[in-house]
């Protein structure tokens, strides 16, 4: 199996989303105030770069991937 076999992808409608956004628009997190302790709790990867700032910039072809939940990627 492929890599892109695993991974979800969230299609958004925009130029690129924010981490922030993202976590609630893939229904990681019900509310904007569950983005932070997600940050905190797992180790989040995009791009196979470590990233902890809510308001990175994620734009279409970004994978994300986060430890113990899942490996994403945006789509348009």
């Amino acid at each position: 199996m492929k890599e892109s076999d695993f991974m979800e992808k969230i299609i958004i409608e925009s130029e690129y989303i924010t981490l922030g956004q993202f976590l609630k628009f893939a229904n990681i997190v019900s509310s904007g105030g569950m983005v932070k302790a997600i940050l905190q709790e797992y180790t989040i990867y995009v791009n196979d770069i470590l990233e902890a700032r809510r308001g990175k910039k994620l734009y279409p072809g970004d994978k994300v991937l986060i430890k113990g939940i899942g490996t994403y990627r945006v789509g348009n």
